[in-house]
């Protein structure tokens, strides 16, 4: 797949507004905030409000519920299946690796984004604190191959280790049929460790939720805000399930933040049915 199909540079827009959610809610240090993050922040603020509001849940809760729940999924990989290597693709200004490699110092931990943000995010984990074993490389997940590719980042890690990759934020910017082509080499790249995983989350297109008219405001609004599309991606949890083991993977959890409620630190919980699912696909040799 050539990477001029699609702009991927617009998605590191909404990269300065997440990671300035992060810091707002106590998951990241002050180095990672931004000014755009700042100014996203005040300016998507009224909307946030009114969502509140109508829906009873604004896009930070969103975000906040995904996030945790993908943190859990994380820690759990490598304290129970020995997870050694994570790649974090589309890092943006994500605090993941930065946290991950003070809890876990013995991670090797690979964060790859297009070649502006990864340069920006080298520079900022060198001023809060860069850890052996923590890189930043230029990737473009569209490339089928080359240095830029998903496979050159995981020929950089011990074949013999137990391989996680992770995207959050990222695969509701592609239609399906582009991204279901990343997700099937992510299975086959997977598939030369021992075991592999790959975590994600995604918004779907489930028309008979109660605040579904608000989903479609929602993705209109990210539409506007990144200069581009967001098409939600299956109707069931069962089309999703069955959509990654047609990629490859062989073990599909789709899991609904609203079954961690009680259980983790950061996750809001709200009355109406959550908007998002976390994806956890593994592979094995």
């Amino acid at each position: 797949m050539n990477s001029a199909s699609t702009d991927t540079s617009r998605i590191s827009v909404s990269a300065h507004y997440t990671g300035y959610i992060w810091y707002k809610h106590g998951l990241s240090a002050k180095g990672f905030v931004t000014n755009a993050g700042r100014f996203a922040n005040a300016t998507l603020a009224p909307v946030n409000a009114l969502l509140r509001m109508l829906a009873g849940a604004d896009i930070d809760i969103f975000l906040l519920q995904r996030h945790s729940v993908i943190d859990n999924q994380v820690r759990q990989l490598i304290e129970e299946q020995g997870v050694t290597q994570i790649v974090e693709l589309a890092c943006g200004l994500s605090p993941r690796g930065y946290r991950l490699k003070r809890e876990y110092p013995q991670l090797r931990y690979i964060e790859g984004d297009l070649p502006g943000m990864a340069d920006r995010k080298r520079r900022l984990l060198e001023q809060v604190g860069l850890q052996d074993g923590h890189e930043v490389c230029e990737c473009n997940i569209l490339n089928a191959d080359g240095p830029e590719s998903i496979q050159a980042l995981l020929d950089k890690l011990d074949p013999e280790q137990p391989t996680l990759i992770i995207t959050e934020g990222l695969v509701n910017y592609f239609e399906l049929d582009q991204i279901r082509e990343v997700w099937s080499r992510m299975a086959s790249g997977l598939k030369t460790f021992p075991k592999g995983w790959y975590i994600t989350d995604l918004y779907p297109d489930f028309a008979d939720h109660p605040s579904y008219r608000y989903v479609k405001f929602a993705q209109k609004l990210v539409g506007v805000f990144t200069r581009g599309g967001w098409p939600l991606h299956y109707p069931s949890d069962e089309a999703i399930r069955n959509g990654f083991q047609g990629d490859g993977f062989n073990e599909v959890d789709v899991l609904d933040p609203a079954s961690f409620y009680g259980k983790l630190k950061h996750l809001p919980e709200v009355k109406i049915q959550t908007l998002v699912r976390i994806i956890q696909a593994g592979v094995s040799r």
